[in-house]
């Protein structure tokens, strides 16, 4: 994350999650709350719904550190994406044909699914091998993931904005059939959902982490656009 990233990051997010506990971006900077959704947990119980929060007014912003007010481009994908407590640091490309390669992230393509900044959620997942999505899997195998709750993930996207979300809850064992993509659902700003295997085969349930989005501002264009080297590893 560059400079500016983590200073916005270092002064309010820690402010928004004490204050609200689940926030959202609205246009340029922080403005809505998120509608509720209900879950199942690991023993199949209903959850409650995670619940609606409202910001409340923050202290003014340095001027020397902007949130965003570029015009979002229609045209917007996800590039990169860091979890910084856990060590990754991903390229996002658009899927291949074929196995999903290594090295990389994917964003998932679906007519229920968008990309950040949009009302429909995007969903990006990699393999759970090191170096790729491997401590998503490590971490939520501790108290359900529980540590994971709160923490931070960053997405770049191909028009140089810079997404924050903090993680807000950790779905372990989702089976692998059709109905797996029953859960991202459309809302304001466009939740994230990422996701990796539990096991080495297709047929294996899978890991996934819910992240509500925070706030936007501007990234340069190379931090925005690392090198992929996606590598077949099939």
């Amino acid at each position: 994350m560059n400079s500016r990233g983590h200073a916005l990051r270092d002064r309010l997010l820690p402010a928004v999650l004490t204050a609200a506990g689940v926030t959202a971006l609205g246009a340029g900077l922080l403005n809505y709350g998120s509608p509720a959704q209900a879950g199942r947990d690991d023993a199949g119980t209903t959850l409650p719904p995670i619940g609606s929060y409202v910001l409340p007014s923050l202290p003014p912003i340095d001027a020397t550190i902007a949130p965003s007010v570029a015009a979002p481009s229609v045209d917007r994908v996800a590039t990169r994406v860091v979890i910084e407590s856990l060590g990754i640091d991903l390229p996002v490309i658009a899927p291949p044909a074929g196995y999903p390669p290594c090295n990389v992230a994917l964003y998932f393509e679906d007519s229920r699914l968008g990309q950040p900044g949009s009302d429909h959620p995007i969903y990006i997942y990699a393999h759970a091998r090191t170096g790729m999505f491997l401590p998503l899997l490590t971490a939520s195998e501790r108290s359900n993931g529980r540590a994971m709750i709160g923490a931070g993930v960053d997405v770049y996207t191909s028009d140089d904005q810079h997404y924050l979300y903090t993680i807000t809850r950790v779905m372990r064992h989702v089976p692998s059939d059709a109905n797996f993509l029953d859960g991202p659902v459309a809302s304001p700003g466009g939740t994230l959902w990422l996701q990796t295997s539990e096991g080495p085969s297709a047929d294996k349930p899978k890991l996934q982490i819910i992240a509500e989005p925070v706030l936007v501002v501007a990234a340069d264009h190379a931090t925005a656009h690392p090198k992929a080297r996606p590598v077949n590893c099939g």
